[in-house]
């Protein structure tokens, strides 16, 4: 057939006017399938379903038009028709007037999708359409020895999706606090953590058999997205959160690459019980209190788990992570820093692509070393194979603060906080960067949200404020905090220490007195790096109300205690500032001077920029204390300028420490520290 003459068959036949006729209806019954599917809970298998019917139908349609012509009588074969009856060019003119109808329909559905059906259960704000939450299994296992499984399968689940790019995954943090809610609202939840996705399940443990039930929820619409049970073995079940990972990837849409495929599908051990000894010692490292019985016992865990399967890359990384933390918040120790380098190593050897490996290569470059040259690219590597992970965000913040890149790292502080948005501890180092900048107005702000987080929390409820007094250079919202807190509450003394510390600020020394004696405790989290003795604490009243017989015998007896803290960890730049500390209130100026030049030059300004100025703030107090005016009052005019240098104890620089704290005044008389007072109260009123 000659293609010009085809072409006006076509057209004369009205199978243009057929086929985008309809094209038009099939997609306008496209968009009314897929919008009102979350309404009436239709699967998503059916609207697909749908899709692949009017595809199917399309050449059906234009097999018809072509064959067929519509009369009077109805359809009757083209070659059946009469040419001088043949009606095909109202025909067309009717097709035309359906397209245009057809077509305002659809308008119509855009609008009502648009501002009706979305309306309802929007994306979060913040959320994309691929971001996702999985809440905290519900632990269906009777014996409580595997109550564990339900968390520990969870957090799998977790870590396996955050290593996928395309996806936003919430952490671990901000959807354990779901753990007790058994009513939940997931559109709440899904506003509250920015996820327009949230994944539930629950989690059944008899013997070597395991069911997981879990359900992926579109937060928007409450619609059922995905839904699946697994029985397995719990050897079958070590392959099973790569499985998962997959499945959720693929109802959201994302796409995977071929290495993240490979590291979700990744089987962490062939051992069940070694998993089984994995996952209880990982509920103990992530235990919130970071409390060093909970690191120890994991620490075993992992040690034991390892035991089982020496190849267990992952139990390696962690055990590692693990002592990396025991090294950093309680024993900076030789010992814990070597063991931390050869678990790192080892997970590396045996997994050179782990993620978690590079995390704990990357602390100890960090924690153990202060060596942020190599630890930055040990972390960086951790985030380009674990893209969501939050904690990775908050370790090269925390870096790039020590490296006093303040604007870079308050931006990843707040990229964590999209991560893990109900996690106080993101929160609390806003505050603390904030705080480090005397950015009072931010700081005050970032405390009442955390208040909102840790609603019960009472070391957040005394540090905001401590924002308060610095900020406004009274003690009422102090004194008000602490009176607010019932009697017997006072986790490692801060309550105690709290009422101490206002009471030596208001010069009423036998409150103070009488808030310490009141205390059963003998030693008190105060000063950085080691517990406070209360003698410490009873040697400053006297020294401060000039009994100076009583101070030194208190000071005397912890002498001991203080000097063994520098023996034990002579590389602990906090514990030299603290012994030289000590020696000023002892009058043996010479070993404090020392004492407090050897803790800047463990801890420079130019190597660490959030604590390096505290040990120049130990120092000035030094000189203070020695009435080495001239050492200590240029000393403290810089550092009343430098970010970093202030902190909620005695040796803290700002505004209202230097106007109001006892430990000053041996140089509170000098013309030159009025001066920069007056400075700097005209400097805060402009």
């Amino acid at each position: 057939m000659n293609p010009g003459k085809f072409f006006r068959e076509l057209k004369r036949r009205n199978v243009y006017r057929a086929a985008v006729g309809y094209a038009a209806i099939a997609w306008l019954n496209v968009q009314v399938a897929a919008s009102l599917s979350p309404v009436f809970d239709i699967p998503i298998w059916a609207v697909r379903l749908i899709i692949v019917i009017l595809l199917a139908g399309f050449p059906f349609a234009l097999a018809v038009a072509w064959a067929f012509e519509l009369t009077p009588e109805g359809l009757v074969r083209t070659e059946d028709v009469i040419p001088e009856r043949s009606i095909r060019r109202a025909t067309g003119r009717k097709l035309d007037f359906v397209i245009i109808g057809v077509l305002a329909l659809a308008v119509t559905v855009l609008l009502l999708d648009r501002f009706h059906f979305s309306g309802k259960g929007g994306v979060p704000p913040g959320a994309n359409e691929k971001s996702i939450a999985v809440l905290p299994f519900e632990n269906l296992t009777q014996e409580a020895e595997n109550a564990f499984f339900a968390d520990g399968i969870q957090d799998d689940i977790l870590t396996s999706l955050s290593k996928i790019h395309d996806l936003k995954v919430i952490s671990r943090t901000s959807v354990m606090r779901y753990r007790e809610i058994r009513q939940r609202n997931l559109r709440e939840i899904g506003t509250s953590l920015g996820a327009a996705n949230i994944l539930e399940g629950s989690v059944r443990r008899s013997g070597d058999r395991l069911r997981l039930t879990v359900q992926l929820i579109d937060a928007r619409t409450d619609h059922h997205v995905w839904a699946e049970a697994y029985d397995r073995t719990v050897s079958d079940a070590l392959t099973l959160q790569g499985e998962l990972a997959k499945e959720i990837a693929t109802a959201l849409r994302a796409t995977l690459s071929p290495e993240e495929k490979e590291i979700v599908e990744r089987k962490p051990t062939n051992n069940a019980d070694a998993y089984a000894l994995y996952l209880r010692a990982r509920q103990y490292e992530l235990s919130p209190d970071t409390l060093l019985q909970d690191y120890k016992l994991a620490d075993q865990l992992y040690e034991k788990a390892i035991a089982l399967d020496p190849a267990f890359a992952l139990a390696h990384a962690r055990l590692a992570t693990t002592r990396a933390a025991i090294f950093h918040y309680h024993e900076p120790l030789p010992s814990w820093k070597s063991l931390v380098l050869a678990g790192a190593e080892e997970a590396l050897r045996l997994e050179p692509n782990l993620g978690e490996a590079h995390v704990a290569l990357g602390l100890y470059y960090y924690w153990t070393e202060r060596n942020y040259d190599r630890a930055l690219p040990e972390l960086a590597l951790a985030q380009r194979l674990s893209p969501n992970d939050a904690r990775v965000a908050s370790l090269i913040a925390s870096i790039r603060r020590r490296q006093g890149q303040w604007k870079e790292a308050l931006e990843l502080y707040e990229r964590a906080g999209t991560l893990d948005p109900q996690n106080p501890n993101v929160v609390t180092n806003l505050v603390y960067t904030f705080t480090a900048l005397r950015d009072w107005p931010a700081a005050a702000r970032l405390v009442e949200r955390l208040r909102v987080l840790s609603p019960d929390s009472v070391a957040v409820k005394i540090q905001a404020a401590y924002v308060d007094f610095s900020r406004n250079g009274s003690t009422e919202a102090l004194k008000t905090t602490l009176d607010a807190i019932p009697a017997g509450v006072d986790p490692d003394g801060v309550v105690t220490t709290g009422r101490w510390d206002v009471y030596m600020i208001e010069r009423d020394y036998v409150a103070a007195e009488q808030a310490l004696e009141r205390s059963p405790l003998e030693e008190f989290s105060y000063l950085n790096a080691q517990t406070t003795p209360k003698k410490f604490l009873q040697g400053c009243i006297a020294l401060a109300r000039g009994d100076s017989v009583r101070a030194q015998e208190n000071f005397e007896a912890v002498r001991a205690q203080f000097e063994a803290a520098v023996a034990e960890s002579p590389l602990a730049a906090e514990r030299h500032a603290n012994l030289g500390l000590l020696y000023s209130f002892l009058g043996r100026k010479e070993e404090a001077v020392r004492e407090g030049q050897r803790a800047v030059e463990l801890k420079p300004e130019a190597k660490d920029a959030l604590d390096g100025p505290l040990m120049n703030c130990f120092l000035a107090l030094i000189y203070a204390r020695n009435e080495e005016a001239d050492l200590s009052i240029p000393l403290l005019e810089r550092l009343l300028k430098t970010p970093g240098a202030v902190d909620s104890t005695f040796y803290s620089i700002s505004e209202a420490d230097l106007r109001l704290r006892w430990v000053w005044d041996p140089v509170r008389n000098d013309p030159r520290f009025q001066k920069m007072l007056a400075e700097s109260e005209e400097t805060s009123a402009r």
